[in-house]
């Protein structure tokens, strides 16, 4: 889809209802989770974390995204992974059943013109169409084929949702290419250029500093808890076969949850929207619409917490 056609499709919102949609959360909030939950071991911590904040959050509902690597066949499959260990999550969290879990895409987004039909984009389009006044939050930590095509289904759905997505580099890299990006450049494509009120948290010199150590995760987390034992194991069995004393792990995606219980943990600021090239680099009119962008992320404040609130679930 070139500039064009996106500016037909996605009229642009006015510069100053973007501004009050980026405003800094408050209060409580409702929220769908996007997320690619077997891709590794990230996603099922920052599942827990927003199930375990319902006086800021409130959750309706989670969708499964695809991913392809080496823990999946395909997209479809890695979808079909994702949404198993959701359900495994919430299981030890006492909560299966609480919370409305659906499937996403099978494949990612290969016309801009055929947005995929998915439970969960079309979810995502129903709830956010009967919102009347505060927005709902979409919370996307993988691949944003889901959220994609929902807006591809409804453009209108941009005056009712804000986007939280964990995915691709600063503004300032040579290159934006990260794994949730480069999944799905097309969908990736069309949430820098749709408009959408989106909050960007991108992973180099921000989500990366989410890093920690076995050793850590073992003192932290074992034994304290049915969900802790669960995500420490989950955590060990991935770094198995690893040689090295010194392996770390990122919790990644938990930084877009951070942003929603404290934006004051992850510092932002309001920028316009980059063109995000076929090349997968970012290219600059100071024209644009704004989007927020997170410039940086305290750890302690971010994986103390998440440590309290895991361990006192019983």
């Amino acid at each position: 889809m070139r500039e064009k056609e996106y500016m037909d499709r996605f009229p642009r919102l006015p510069d100053a209802f973007m501004v009050q949609r980026l405003a800094l959360p408050a209060g409580q909030n409702d929220m769908v989770l996007d997320t690619d939950t077997f891709n590794e071991v990230d996603d099922q911590f920052a599942l827990a974390d927003c199930l375990l904040l319902p006086a800021q959050l409130r959750v309706e509902a989670v969708y499964a995204a695809p991913f392809h690597n080496d823990r999946s066949e395909g997209p479809g499959d890695g979808m079909q992974r994702s949404f198993d260990e959701i359900h495994r999550v919430l299981e030890r969290l006492r909560l299966a059943g609480t919370v409305p879990v659906l499937k996403g895409s099978d494949r990612f987004l290969g016309d801009s013109a055929a947005p995929i039909k998915s439970a969960a984009a079309l979810d995502l389009v129903e709830r956010a169409m009967k919102r009347a006044d505060k927005p709902l939050y979409v919370l996307a930590i993988g691949a944003p084929t889901n959220i994609a095509s929902a807006l591809l289904l409804e453009p209108r759905i941009r005056e009712k949702i804000v986007l939280v997505w964990l995915g691709g580099q600063p503004l300032s890299w040579p290159t934006a290419r990260e794994f949730n990006l480069q999944q799905d450049p097309l969908a990736s494509q069309i949430l820098f250029n749709s408009g959408v009120p989106m909050v960007f948290v991108p992973c180099t010199h921000v989500a990366e500093k989410l890093m920690t150590t076995l050793p850590e995760f073992r003192e932290c987390l074992r034994g304290k808890s049915p969900i802790s034992q669960y995500l420490y194991e989950i955590v060990e069995g991935y770094a198995k076969g690893n040689p090295d004393p010194t392996w770390t792990k990122v919790i990644w995606d938990v930084a877009t949850v951070a942003w929603m219980r404290d934006p004051n943990l992850v510092p932002s600021e309001l920028v316009h929207a980059p063109i995000l090239t076929d090349q997968l680099t970012y290219s600059f009119d100071q024209g644009r619409h704004f989007m927020r962008i997170a410039t940086n992320m305290s750890r302690s404040g971010v994986l103390g917490d998440l440590y309290r609130r895991l361990n006192a679930v019983k």
